[in-house]
């Protein structure tokens, strides 16, 4: 008796650790075939050794079947968009039609000029910063406004210098030095050595372009590291 037992403990460990149809069947006739292998009565190994071989034939086209299905699998599924706080991806240019205003559009995505004195900030005298209208990231703060007496908001410096970008613009005939925001993309303005000490520039923006976020709202907006700036 305990012979057997053991017996068929081996016999279900071998099984275990077989994965190949073909191994499988060859282990079950073995096993089988071995003089104290417990059977019912009237089952020869002839006859279980058909039965295994019928087994190994549906598990081989099974297992091919299987093998099917993963190579036609694509080899990477499309990345879902990054959640908030990932990098940014500017939206499609039918969301951003959707997204903006008809002013908005036109000057960040084609280099458009807003009215002079006609605009949401250049009179704007709160506390605060100025975050690009597509991306929101940070371009200027209200600590570096001044009134240039154009019409349009005006700054000494951007508040992260390394979200804005420039660039040489040769149109209307004359150079000038174009600046856009890094991760969006989005034309703000131009920038012109004539401004105030202590930088000597004028960053003169597109209100168009920004969206101005006031000190009491900028921790619930996500931009509360800015507000100790503002805090004497």
């Amino acid at each position: 008796m305990d012979m057997v037992r053991t017996q068929k403990y081996h016999a279900n460990d071998c099984l275990s650790r077989t994965r190949h149809p073909t191994e499988l069947g060859q282990r079950m006739i073995s096993i089988m075939s071995m003089p104290n292998f417990t059977r019912r009565p009237g089952i020869s190994v002839a006859a279980g050794s058909v039965l295994v071989l019928a087994l190994i034939t549906v598990s081989a086209h099974a297992q091919e079947s299987t093998t099917v299905a993963h190579a036609t699998r694509p080899a990477t599924a499309p990345k879902p968009q990054p959640p908030k706080g990932h990098p940014f991806v500017k939206p499609s240019d039918e969301q951003l039609r959707k997204m903006l205003t008809p002013e908005q559009y036109e000057v960040t995505q084609h280099e458009g000029t807003e009215r002079p004195f006609h605009n949401a900030y250049w009179d704007n005298h709160q506390a605060g910063i100025y975050v690009d209208i597509v991306s929101g990231e940070p371009l200027f703060s209200s600590l570096d406004k001044y009134d240039s007496g154009t019409g349009w908001p005006s700054f000494t410096k951007p508040l992260v210098p390394g979200n804005v970008v420039e660039k040489t613009d040769r149109t209307l005939g004359m150079t000038r030095t174009e600046v856009r925001s890094k991760n969006a993309d989005s034309h703000l303005g131009h920038v012109f050595d004539d401004g105030p000490k202590p930088t000597g520039l004028r960053y003169c923006m597109n209100s168009a372009s920004l969206r101005f976020i006031p000190v009491d709202k900028l921790e619930n907006a996500g931009y509360g590291q800015y507000a100790a700036l503002f805090k004497k």
